[in-house]
């Protein structure tokens, strides 16, 4: 058999988790001298309290090697193939456990795959791996459709400060923006892996609608579309969001995610954004 692996950023809902038997390593944050695992140790709704009332930011660490090779040594002890995809090697050293850990295992079949996406971009990529390994697809074949799903896949976001991505050093590209902010709503998005600037509006009802449109653009026309909102701890914009591009787009899938931890200790709070890909033409399980 073949097992799909991803880490806690991949935001995945536990019913998708468990209905294509996917694994998720989770990532780590730190208030203090404390260390709290993602998704484990900590809940969403405890993190943004914790977030709001704490004097110095958390920080965030990934996973070790020896709990990957924890991860793999079991996965792979009844002769099971391993396909194990993460969040951006730009963003966090969470691929360099992983590979170090494979390295402790010689015997076992580990594929690591260094994505360059995050939250439920990611995650909708494990999804499809997870149902194409369900449903007896080869490995060559589940790489090919993770490959290929990646090259259609986007990520826009906007945050309502850049303090965050500033402070925990991920800001990318998007120094660019800083100090030329006052009362403007900074648009950002992955490319590469990294976090770039896309555009910047007045008020943040005219960002959420600058997403929509640019999703609208890169999605193409009669788009198949693959769409998650994303938020950190903003619901009620996120549930906005959701109607809106479920009237626009008409997705096949969507999918809602709350920003877990770790990457809400680096965009910080009110940041809502969309993941999306476009899969006419694809074949998916």
């Amino acid at each position: 058999m073949i097992k799909i692996i991803t880490d806690s950023t991949a935001h995945l809902p536990n019913k998708l988790i468990a209905e294509y038997g996917i694994t998720v390593v989770p990532l780590k944050v730190l208030f203090g001298e404390d260390t709290y695992r993602e998704g484990i140790d900590l809940s969403n709704m405890q993190f943004y309290r914790m977030l709001s009332e704490a004097r110095r930011l958390p920080t965030t660490t990934q996973p070790s090697a020896g709990e990957f090779r924890d991860v793999y040594a079991r996965l792979a002890a009844n002769g099971n193939s391993i396909i194990s995809l993460h969040l951006s090697s730009k963003l966090s050293g969470t691929v360099s456990s992983a590979e170090t850990a494979r390295n402790m295992l010689p015997d076992a079949n580990i594929t690591i795959i260094d994505t360059p996406w995050i939250s439920l971009a990611l995650g909708m990529m494990a999804v499809e791996a997870g149902k194409a390994a369900a449903a007896g697809w080869s490995r060559e074949e589940i790489l090919n459709l993770i490959q290929s799903i990646s090259s259609r896949m986007n990520i826009l976001f906007v945050v309502d400060t850049l303090e965050y991505l500033q402070k925990g050093g991920r800001i990318g590209g998007a120094q660019a923006l800083m100090g030329t902010l006052l009362q403007v709503k900074p648009i950002l998005y992955l490319h590469e892996g990294r976090i770039e600037p896309l555009d910047r509006v007045r008020t943040k009802r005219a960002a959420v609608q600058r997403l929509i449109e640019v999703a609208a653009d890169r999605l193409g026309p009669a788009p198949i579309a693959h769409i998650a909102v994303l938020h950190a701890n903003t619901p009620k914009e996120a549930n906005s969001l959701m109607e809106s591009v479920r009237e626009r787009f008409k997705p096949v899938e969507l999918y809602q995610a709350e920003l877990g931890p770790v990457v809400g200790a680096h965009v910080g709070p009110g940041t809502v954004g969309l993941a999306f890909y476009n899969s006419a033409g694809l074949r998916l399980p």
